[in-house]
């Protein structure tokens, strides 16, 4: 029988979810961030990860999602028969399991996310470039694992260089709202919830 955590398990698709997230370690006590070393990792590994986490105990399983790389098929496909087979939670409980999982989505990457810190955008960004030179306007910022370990902590970094996490959660709810009431599917985070889904469950 599975030993229940009331703890939250995110899983990352790379390297820069994975150094961001374990910057909020001290904003959010109770999160466990896997996998515990960064990498790159396609849809099939995350559903693994998912499993096990399921198997671990864990009540909630969030998973944050890049679209860049999911607008077109077969990866689109994949993607969405993913997010359906955890629409409804898993529960077993001769096993002593229940877990929700949850997909946080943002477009292009999760740097859309940490330019909320500083500024809001809603133009399309066609390429992740574009997005970056927006970023670093406020910020240096090289999306390499050399630059992740430099700064010593990714949220900590862009709150030292006058951004806020708050304003991040505010700007990312913004996009939503204008996303529904344009009918767009661009230029969006969904990461404001997630982190309001924290603050919920911490309490």
């Amino acid at each position: 029988m599975a030993k229940q955590r009331n703890t939250i398990l995110v899983l990352g698709e790379g390297p820069t979810e994975f150094y961001y997230l374990k910057s909020l370690s001290d904003v959010y006590k109770g999160l466990t961030i896997k996998p515990d070393y960064p990498k790159h990792t396609n849809l099939q590994e995350l559903e693994a990860k998912i499993v096990e986490g399921v198997q671990l105990g864990y009540r909630y399983i969030f998973c944050v999602i890049d679209m860049d790389n999911k607008g077109k098929d077969p990866t689109r496909s994949q993607y969405l028969k993913l997010k359906r087979k955890y629409t409804k939670p898993v529960n077993k409980p001769r096993l002593g399991i229940y877990s929700e999982v949850f997909f946080f989505e943002t477009h292009l990457c999760t740097e859309l996310f940490f330019l909320y810190y500083f500024d809001y955008k809603s133009r399309p960004y066609d390429k992740q470039k574009d997005l970056l030179e927006d970023l670093n306007v406020f910020c240096e910022y090289v999306k390499t694992e050399d630059f992740f370990k430099k700064c010593k902590g990714l949220h900590p970094y862009f709150e030292k260089c006058g951004g806020k996490l708050i304003q991040a959660i505010k700007n990312s709810n913004h996009s939503l709202k204008e996303k529904e009431k344009d009918n767009r599917n661009y230029t969006y985070s969904e990461l404001g919830i997630m982190f309001e889904m924290f603050e919920k469950i911490e309490k």
